[in-house]
């Protein structure tokens, strides 16, 4: 009796467990319910209800397009609502918020995140390995994506819209001591109420073949002597400053193949803000800048090889 008892016990206890396995893959539907296992054919209402039944390194898809909720991400995870656009709508809050540990990869891929009535960050990253947005839509936020690294980042961001938020579109400011470098290509950042990328301390990015057009304050900044930008084939127009080269510091900017203009303040500057601050663009030859205001000359033009 006693054996019986104990391989029932083993049999009760080996299904309680399969019924709490997280899977490699879940999915996600505007008819979902969160009480659903997230199978293909019981799917999840939420990206939050997902997450905490999908395995470290698992994908989360959308079967179609909805509104999935905001949701924290501390695992390696792939989010990924394409070919449909995923809705993440938030008030008064962060939306997305990244806080994995430092050697975990994320990508969001086919999100269309919104935020009103006072929302903060639409896509906010603490920590990662690499994170990876593609195919994104951010607006309606404080900050598009505020970039806050506690370690070393890796943060891509492709074919993405950062638009009408009311500071930074993009915002790197990484807390820990250690480099953040940004990889933005095809990207449109536009009509944000700041800047259009704001880098500082510890900041390197590499920007090509993007816009950066409209904004209120800067196209593109780099503040602080250890920012590095790299700027190629992108339109920066249509800004009071285009690209701003040291704010509080001598940072160094390089340019190539870039269209700057109808900028209102300065096309492109090094000047500081009153501390006599000033960097270093170094500029080729194949750069238009023309018809800005103010400043509009590189510290240096070389022809290109």
């Amino acid at each position: 009796m006693r054996k019986i008892q104990g391989i029932l016990l083993a049999l009760t206890l080996g299904i309680a467990s399969m019924a709490h396995a997280q899977a490699t893959r879940t999915w996600v539907s505007g008819v979902g319910d969160d009480a659903n296992p997230c199978s293909r054919t019981a799917p999840c209402k939420t990206f939050a209800g997902a997450i905490s039944k999908t395995a470290t390194g698992g994908i989360i898809n959308a079967i179609d397009s909805a509104g999935f909720g905001a949701v924290t991400i501390t695992k390696a995870i792939t989010i990924d609502a394409s070919p449909f656009m995923g809705g993440v709508l938030q008030s008064g809050a962060t939306a997305i918020l990244v806080n994995a540990t430092s050697t975990s990869p994320v990508s969001l891929r086919g999100l269309d995140v919104e935020g009103v009535s006072g929302a903060t960050n639409g896509i906010r990253v603490l920590a990662a390995s690499t994170v990876t947005i593609e195919n994104c839509s951010v607006y309606g936020f404080q900050r598009g994506i505020s970039l806050e690294g506690t370690v070393a980042l890796f943060v891509n961001i492709f074919n993405t819209t950062i638009r009408n938020n009311s500071s930074h579109g993009i915002a790197c400011f990484p807390t820990g001591g250690t480099t953040t470098r940004v990889n933005i290509d095809n990207a449109r950042v536009v009509s944000n109420g700041s800047n259009g990328f704001d880098g500082g301390v510890n900041t390197e990015a590499y920007i090509s073949r993007s816009n950066f057009s409209g904004n209120t304050a800067t196209g593109i900044l780099a503040e602080q002597g250890s920012t590095y930008l790299a700027i190629e084939s992108t339109t920066i127009a249509r800004n009071a400053n285009g690209v701003f080269c040291g704010l509080v510091g001598a940072p160094t900017c390089v340019m190539s193949r870039n269209i700057v203009t109808k900028n209102t303040t300065n096309g492109v500057a090094r000047s500081g803000d009153g501390s006599g601050a000033t960097g270093t663009i170094l500029g080729f030859q194949s750069n238009v800048i023309s018809n800005n205001t103010g400043q509009q000359n590189v510290s240096s033009s070389t022809a290109g090889q």
